[in-house]
């Protein structure tokens, strides 16, 4: 018999093919009634795909499911799920790292790029005839010769530095612990290391751990010649402390694929021409998306084969 997995979301049109052609799916995004398909169906559901864009899994949600053995989550990040409600029900977590480690690089580096040589500014300078007109494009910013403070050495934050080393930048890192095997110069204070570069950029896990992270202090040690990137979650940064320190020019700009209330993005930021906006696009190429859907459904089988998952969170 095959088991019942309640789908938030959807993965990519193939790897949700595989994955209703091996278990019973609900779509729970179609239902006109959603809270009443999982409290008809709350005795049948044992896993759940839950994707990092979705509300995710709540305490409430798990402990409305009697037989629920494990959540898939599509995407790396899985600060929308209660892992302690989790672990209090004995639930397995899995999530998709490491597929999409180079994806979510590459868009740090095209944030650092676009907001410092003011790629987006130059597209619109050409669209709207400025320059067949005979004006000046602002002078930007070169990235060469520049400090990159990395906040989060994991597998992102590395790739992230191979990539800026690549472009003749020093690399500097803050993490709970240091990396002995990098050259890296190590702080254990992000105010400390805001002061010392050029570039700060947010490759942390989301959560309460790293909740407002990124204040008017950091900022303010970033300073007017700074960058901040954030490719991270958008709660790690103090939304309006950002929006302070960008209007008054505290810092040079900034580069954003994630908000704190996303898909919301604040209406004063929209329109200033010192950031650059991206909707939360780390992960999403065809290649890198597929690969995601095809741990997820992995994971799932793995487990109810009682066979190790492949990429297991610890609760």
């Amino acid at each position: 018999m095959k088991q019942t997995i309640l789908a938030i979301q959807s993965v990519l049109p193939a790897e949700m093919a595989s994955l209703e052609e091996k278990f019973n799916v609900i779509r729970l995004w179609e239902q006109r009634d959603p809270e009443q398909v999982i409290q008809d169906q709350r005795e049948n559901i044992t896993g759940i795909l839950s994707t990092y864009d979705s509300k995710g899994v709540s305490a409430r949600l798990i402990e409305a499911l009697p037989n629920l053995e494990i959540i898939a989550q599509f995407g790396a990040g899985y600060d929308n799920i209660d892992l302690t409600a989790a672990k209090r029900r004995g639930v397995s977590v899995a999530n998709t790292p490491d597929v999409l480690t180079d994806d979510t690089a590459d868009v740090a580096l095209f944030l650092m790029l676009n907001v410092a040589r003011r790629a987006v500014e130059g597209d619109l300078f050409v669209r709207v005839g400025k320059w067949q007109s005979g004006a000046r494009m602002p002078l930007s910013t070169s990235l060469s010769g520049k400090t990159v403070g990395v906040f989060g050495l994991g597998k992102i934050g590395r790739a992230i530095a191979r990539r800026a080393a690549a472009f003749n930048m020093k690399i500097i890192y803050c993490s709970r612990a240091p990396k002995n095997d990098t050259p890296y110069v190590f702080y254990d204070n992000i105010t400390d290391m805001a002061r010392d570069c050029d570039f700060l950029v947010l490759a942390c896990a989301g959560g309460e751990g790293t909740k407002n992270v990124v204040d008017y202090k950091v900022l303010s040690a970033l300073g007017p010649k700074g960058f901040l990137i954030n490719i991270a979650r958008g709660s790690v940064i103090k939304e309006d402390d950002l929006l302070i320190a960008l209007r008054n020019r505290e810092i040079a700009g900034a580069g954003l694929d994630v908000f704190a209330q996303e898909p919301h993005v604040p209406e004063e930021m929209i329109k200033m021409d010192n950031v650059v906006l991206s909707p939360h696009v780390g992960s999403a190429t065809v290649e890198t998306r597929a690969k995601m859907g095809q741990l997820v459904v992995q994971n799932l089988l793995a487990h109810f084969n009682g066979e190790p998952l492949l990429t297991p969170v610890a609760a």
